[in-house]
């Protein structure tokens, strides 16, 4: 009997950590104060949105992190908790879990997880603001106006960066767009001065030779 509950147990912890590793972010609330329809409720947006929200005690939650090594994450474990992971679109969890919390403030985000690091709750919100990634690769492509070879280096940037650093490298961009129209006038200047200083500066047979055709054009004159 006791060794059919230790494989239940450890059954249930193997089957969070699969659940961390297969995420791609989560974030974890306290559901205290919510009413049966509200959790029913929050279970179905979740569903809808491919993200896993479940309950679990803490101590397999504890035993699961620990696992993995993220002890870091066992002080937020305490308490009724529930974990919201999401399974396709990392931004997913945070925004199901944010958008319920804005009618229903009884739900208390305590932290988010990505990438291996810890988001408190203002770090789920903007997060949860985060556009879809084939979103901002999209957006990413109608706002450059640079040379190929930096749109593929670009993208090439976006597909790879972990997705808290999408919205730095989208940023980025912006700031280049409103820097290239500043940077192409001084480059004319540039050259057109260039151009100038070219056409100013004579090398020493060339001075030379414009003094004696200068000269026969007087003689000829006499």
């Amino acid at each position: 009997m006791k060794e059919a509950v230790l494989q239940q147990k450890e059954a249930i912890v193997s089957e969070i950590q699969e659940k961390i590793e297969n995420s791609h972010s989560l974030v974890i609330v306290d559901y205290r104060g919510l009413s049966v329809s509200q959790v029913t409720e929050l279970r179905n947006k979740a569903r809808e949105a491919n993200v896993d929200y479940k309950v679990y005690k803490n101590t397999y939650a504890r035993r699961a992190f620990t696992n993995l090594g993220h002890e870091d994450l066992i002080e937020y474990l305490n308490g009724p908790n529930a974990i919201a992971f999401a399974m396709e679109d990392a931004t997913e969890s945070a925004k199901v879990i944010s958008k319920f919390a804005e009618t229903n403030d009884k739900l208390e985000i305590k932290i988010g997880f990505l990438d291996g690091k810890i988001l408190d709750p203002n770090g789920v919100e903007k997060l949860a603001k985060i556009p879809p990634k084939e979103e901002l690769i999209g957006k990413a492509v109608g706002s450059i106006s640079s040379p190929l070879y930096n749109i593929v280096g670009t993208l090439n940037q976006l597909t790879q960066s972990p997705l808290r650093d999408l919205v730095y490298v989208f940023e980025e961009l912006a700031k280049r767009k409103e820097n290239e129209p500043a940077e192409a006038s001084e480059t004319k200047d540039v050259e057109a001065t260039s151009e100038e200083t070219k056409e100013e500066a004579k090398t020493p047979e060339e001075e030379t030779k414009e003094a004696v055709e200068t000269t026969e054009e007087t003689n000829d004159a006499e």
